[in-house]
């Protein structure tokens, strides 16, 4: 089918035009400030008129009622009610709204148009530890990296991810001058936590050690064969670890996505050159640094880039102004999008603005902030011991419990349960770090996380294998696209259904996953409230019952397109 515009776009294009017809100015569309309603009765309500009344002098109410004259809405809408101190209230024409509801069954994009500007976006998620097994502290870089990743190609936008891998450095000195003490062989990521940790004592501790490790660094960086190839197997053996966590977590990051540190490398020493022929570097305390305007202490010193450190080595801040200069110069990327934890927004804040000086950094950058992952004791989330949660083992214990909530009403064999409690672990530990504000700290719950009431995936999915249940009980869906909405749960579901295009752009833009959740779960609870109240297989006529069950498949098609936009899977049975 033809792609259209959502209610409010469509809304809004209509407002400037009789704003700009009745008062003669121009507005944009974002300026006609159209939004879904939250008064029971009301679909949409414009509120322009308050900010429009200030700028022309007149009583925002009259400025309401000249544009609502003005409009014209061919049959979208009833003439819109002049509401408050000037709010434009519309309601939806039951039969407008029946036949987009009708022509959106079976368009895979569900109407929602790409963009006609697509940007060229660097996404930076996940990035995890070489010769370290994955923890809880790195799910939600993965997990709403992942979505957002999903979201913005979805919005037609051409998405460049790179998993930046921490594999170069004084850490690795320590460790393979370690494992060439210890012993050689094939070491599983395991045994490479607790080698790191082992090599981290004896550097605190052996200044003799330390002096070899440090020398190890240099053969490191120098290239030296030897040393190179302890370290790729580190990385091998690593890289296989992370493959195994994405796998199970679905995450789609490849091999291909891999950036680490070590990448960086070659274009180190350019950064200094550039940085410095721009002017914009001091040697301060024998270290090359960059003061970007406007950062400093509580004291009011000013806060340092270190680019190159005292004794010639780069630090990470090195490596991430290489970043920026690789994605933007030599990969064309428009926007720049790093998926990493709130602590961390100074530093962004400032890597950005050293950037822009120096000419690397034309276009958008963000820094995608989340909050932490926290146990039932509110603090950071930890195992009995005091050790940090292995993410494998979260993701485990994930499958394990939901194949007991699964047992409990399933009618399928092992095998099948076997999978579908896969789909509802992963999918309920993804769940509850997409449903809150990123920016937030939130509990990890398993009670609350695979609840079958409230806004889980669990829920979702439920909603979602019911749609089926009822489709396979009426042999299928008929043909046509005829919608009637005579009741109103029927209608209510209708404007909920046709709502999922603006869910998927306030959560694009805002990089907002849980925008999207939040959309999804109030569809869910409305095809809930209409399957209690709307009889869909003995429907008191075939035509009713034929328009229940289109209800019903644009449902179900619904849910598992923004559940999938969240990287999470929607079993057809439960």
């Amino acid at each position: 089918m033809q792609q259209t515009a959502d209610v409010t776009e469509e809304l809004a294009r209509r407002v400037v035009t009789a704003a700009g017809r009745a008062l003669d100015i121009e507005l944009t569309p974002e300026q006609a400030l159209v939004q879904v309603s939250p008064r029971e009765g009301v679909d949409y309500q414009a509120n322009l008129a308050m900010r429009l009344g200030k700028r022309l002098g007149r009583p925002p109410r009259d400025v309401a009622e000249a544009i609502a004259g003005a409009l014209e809405l061919d049959g979208i809408a009833e003439q819109p009610e002049v509401a408050g101190p000037g709010f434009l209230n519309f309601v939806l024409r039951t039969g407008w709204l029946a036949a987009r509801a009708g022509a959106l069954l079976g368009d895979p994009r569900l109407g929602v148009p790409a963009t006609t500007a697509p940007r060229r976006i660097a996404l930076d998620y996940s990035s995890p530890n070489v010769a370290k097994e994955m923890h809880v502290g790195h799910l939600r870089s993965s997990v709403i990296g992942d979505a957002l990743a999903r979201l913005l190609r979805f919005a037609g936008h051409d998405v460049l991810p790179h998993n930046h891998l921490g594999d170069w450095g004084t850490p690795f000195g320590m460790l393979i001058e370690h494992l060439l003490d210890v012993s050689g062989g094939h070491h599983a990521i395991a045994d490479l936590d607790a080698f790191y940790r082992e090599a981290r004592r004896k550097f605190d501790s052996d200044e003799a050690f330390a002096t070899r490790a440090r020398t190890r660094v240099v053969k490191l960086q120098s290239g030296d064969e030897d040393t190179l190839a302890v370290w790729q197997e580190l990385v091998d053996e690593s890289t296989r670890h992370f493959n195994e966590v994405y796998a199970l977590l679905g995450i789609s990051l490849t091999d291909k996505d891999i950036y680490g540190e070590s990448f960086y490398n070659p274009y180190l020493a350019a950064v200094v050159d550039d940085l410095e022929e721009a002017g914009l570097t001091e040697v301060s305390d024998g270290a090359i640094c960059v003061f970007p305007e406007g950062f400093r202490n509580r004291e009011g010193d000013r806060l340092p880039l270190i680019v190159r450190k005292r004794d010639g080595g780069y630090g990470y801040a090195a490596t991430d102004l290489a970043t920026v200069r690789y994605w933007t110069a030599e990969r064309g990327a428009t926007d720049l999008l790093y998926v990493v934890g709130t602590p961390q927004a100074q530093h962004f804040a400032m890597l950005f603005a050293t950037c822009r000086a120096a000419g690397w950094l034309t276009g958008h950058a963000e820094h995608v902030g989340f909050g932490t992952v926290l146990g039932a004791d509110g603090k950071t989330m930890r195992t009995r011991a005091g050790e940090t949660v292995k993410l494998a083992d979260l993701l485990t214990e994930a499958v394990t419990q939901a194949a007991a909530v699964v047992a409990e009403r399933s009618e399928l064999d092992a095998a099948e349960q076997a999978e579908v409690a896969r789909a509802v672990g992963i999918g309920a530990v993804k769940y509850a770090d997409l449903s809150g504000d990123r920016e937030r700290d939130y509990v990890f719950a398993w009670d609350r996380m695979l609840a079958k009431e409230g806004n889980t995936s669990v829920y979702l999915q439920y909603a979602h294998a019911r749609t089926q249940s009822i489709l396979r009980k009426a042999g299928g869906l008929p043909g046509g696209t005829d919608v009637l909405l005579e009741a109103p749960a029927e209608r209510a579901l209708a404007l909920k259904l046709l709502q999922f295009g603006e869910a998927l752009t306030a959560a694009t833009n805002a990089y907002a996953p849980h925008k999207l959740c939040t959309y999804l779960y109030e569809t869910a609870v409305a095809f809930s409230q209409f399957f209690e109240k709307c009889p869909v297989l003995k429907a008191p006529s075939p035509a009713l019952r034929a328009s229940r069950l289109r209800l019903t498949a644009l449902t179900s098609q619904t849910l598992v397109l923004g559940l999938e936009l969240l990287g999470i899977e929607a079993p057809e049975r439960l």
